[in-house]
């Protein structure tokens, strides 16, 4: 019974001692402690200097040092993440770059005729009807069943349209009825219309599911309105042929090329390897490493590049798919795909053109320096094309898939995705709709391909320098012209015409190869030695003092939050106990201070500080019993030995 007070005495004991350090009941007392026991020179001198305008002023520079010290460091921290570019070149035998070359026209004219029959009729019918057109016949127009009796389900349905004013009130090319343009979306795709608004004819396409949503094509020009239109039943007629008959269709090797050499030595077509491009026919690359071999060079200048003339067959074009005549070539390496639509570089008949180049090999750094891919496997876009990643390669299947999934068919000039097959009309009759309203969205960046897709950390370039000289020459075209008809004239039976060459070489200007690389600018090592030297300066502090920092600025202070506000809920949870309690059983209540929250142990000092209860009188020193001093009364019988001293 007697150890439970004297444990109640400990816990008030304990409860009320000062403590230090990082163990303090509150934030003030744990930043005083820092500030006496830091290594940081400005926070001590912030306690313990004497009057208020010095403390003020080492607040200030010590705040200020904090400010300086936060600036420069994020600075560094900025430039950790920058990289510097270094531009390195050098003098050496060069691999000879893949060159893919295409004629304009893709197919042959003759060979596709019975194919494209019906659409040429069309096609004629409108010119002849819009511009009084005739290939030899008198200009009489034709009646609504002549029209109608030639005419396919599907031109009627589309036909060309002579936009008469912006009332959407527009006049039908084939049966010469006025019409009004309906639909939501009215598109022009023009943006030089100058006042006479009879100059401009298009196409209307609608939803096949909804007829009230449609969309007007219109342009300017009778030249690119005519050739829109007719591309779109072009591409729905090639997307039926099956490929062989494509290959089949377009120009061979023998047919393309007439002679051909390479650094001062003569080749063949079986240096060239045949690539079918679904809008540029059979096109043929030079040097495209499919063998294993890759051809290098190494002296520069046009006698030492690749030199072919090429037989273009101007009067076996197509006259309304194609308006101009030549070649077009396309320079890239041999992992990459050839985009010859979107880069090629056209060649022209009747002249030399002479293409010389630079190469420059590129190198930037991925993340966190930049947002590039090194190999593409981070994309999340299926690469179609099964060559090296690109941005176009990315892109084009991109809008791939999307065509795909909204369409249900897969755009003709773009691979095909597995499972999928292109669209025609018959299978898939809305599809001309979904894809040109899906075009607009991907030219807007609307579908996100923009946003998913990335450069390249590695790509190789060629720069082009072009020039052209007239080809032949007057004194040499009549004898040139003979032995080159000479010479293929078993195949070709028939004079060739200047008009039908095109003369093209290909080679390095020099030797230099050009290698641009980025590297970081600061390692992890002088970042870390940065940041050393910028405490040392404004703080002298240390990796320790770093430490230090936050050991008690994070560790300790949230400690001491948590610590406070678990105290509160006990409290609060004892008052709601104690409560109940008292409800049911009324009694007095304890005393407790509430300022003890620590577990150390008591000292005599701190516990005269104890405060008493409110109600309990001042402890006063007792009086002395007085009774004590009476020796008689206190030791009433006397010891033996006492007795004989005293004798």
């Amino acid at each position: 019974a007697a150890a439970a007070p004297g444990k109640k005495i400990t816990a008030r004991l304990k409860r009320t001692l000062p403590v230090r350090g990082p163990q303090a009941p509150t934030l003030s007392e744990l930043m005083r402690w820092y500030c006496l026991n830091t290594n940081t020179h400005g926070c001590r001198r912030i306690v313990v200097s004497r009057g208020r305008l010095r403390r003020l002023l080492w607040i200030l520079l010590t705040l200020s040092a904090v400010g300086l010290i936060l600036w420069q460091c994020a600075e560094l921290l900025m430039n950790y993440y920058s990289a510097s570019v270094s531009v390195t070149v050098q003098f050496q035998k060069l691999p000879f770059p893949a060159v893919t070359i295409c004629n304009i026209n893709p197919y042959k004219y003759s060979a596709m005729k019975e194919y494209l029959s019906e659409l040429d009729k069309e096609t004629k019918k409108a010119l002849e009807t819009f511009y009084g057109f005739s290939e030899g016949k008198s200009k009489v127009r034709r009646s609504v069943d002549d029209w109608n009796s030639t005419g396919s389900d599907f031109f009627q349905q589309i036909p060309l349209l002579k936009v008469e004013d912006f009332s959407r009130t527009a006049t039908d090319l084939r049966s010469g009825q006025k019409r009004r343009v309906e639909g939501s979306v009215f598109h022009k795709d023009s943006s030089i219309v100058n006042g006479d608004s009879n100059d401009i004819i298009g196409f209307q396409l609608c939803d096949a599911n909804n007829s009230s949503e449609c969309a007007l094509y219109t342009f300017s020009s009778g030249v690119n309105a005519i050739q829109e239109w007719y591309k779109l039943h072009y591409m729905n007629i090639m997307a039926q042929i099956p490929l062989e008959t494509k290959e089949k269709l377009s120009y061979s090797a023998d047919d393309l090329i007439l002679t051909c050499f390479f650094d001062g030595l003569s080749c063949d077509k079986r240096h060239f390897t045949r690539f079918h491009h679904p809008l540029h026919g059979n096109c043929y690359t030079f040097n495209s490493g499919e063998n294993g071999t890759i051809l290098s060079t190494s002296t520069g200048g046009s006698e030492y590049g690749l030199h072919v003339v090429l037989y273009i067959d101007e009067a076996d074009y197509n006259p309304f798919l194609v308006t101009s005549t030549g070649a077009k070539i396309i320079v890239h390496d041999q992992n990459e795909y050839p985009f010859i639509e979107d880069i090629g570089t056209e060649i022209e008949t009747a002249a030399a053109t002479s293409i010389g180049m630079h190469f420059t090999r590129s190198r930037k750094l991925s993340k966190p320096y930049s947002d590039c891919t090194e190999t593409g496997a981070d994309i999340p876009v299926d690469n179609l094309y099964n060559k090296s990643y690109s941005l176009q390669i990315c892109l084009h299947s991109c809008f791939q898939k999307a065509m795909v999934e909204s369409c249900g068919c897969a755009q003709y000039a773009q691979p095909l995705p597995a499972g999928a097959e292109y669209c025609n009309y018959k299978k898939n009759p809305n599809w001309m709709y979904c894809y040109y309203r899906l075009h607009e969205k991907f030219v807007k960046e609307q579908l996100g391909c923009q946003q998913i897709c990335k450069d390249a950390c590695s790509f190789k370039e060629w720069a082009l320098t072009t020039s052209i000289a007239q080809w032949p020459s007057t004194v040499s075209e009549d004898w040139m012209l003979r032995v080159l008809s000479w010479d293929k004239g078993q195949k070709l039976n028939k004079k060739l015409n200047k008009t039908d060459l095109a003369n093209l070489m290909v080679f390095y200007k020099d030797l230099n190869e050009r290698f641009i690389s980025e590297n970081p600018a600061n390692t992890l090592v002088i970042l870390l030695s940065n940041f050393g030297g910028q405490l040392g300066l404004w703080m002298s502090c240390s990796v320790v003092c770093v430490i230090e920092i936050v050991e008690v600025f994070l560790i300790d202070s949230l400690s001491i939050v948590l610590r406070r506000q678990w105290q509160r809920a006990k409290k609060w949870w004892s008052h709601r106990q104690r409560g109940g309690a008292q409800a049911g059983h009324p009694q007095g209540q304890g005393h407790a201070n509430p300022a003890c929250l620590d577990e150390d142990l008591p000292t005599f000092t701190t516990a005269l500080r104890l405060p008493l209860p409110q109600d309990s009188p001042l402890p006063r020193t007792p009086p002395p019993n007085y009774s004590t001093l009476r020796l008689e009364s206190a030791f009433s019988e006397q010891l033996p030995d006492t007795l004989e001293l005293g004798h």
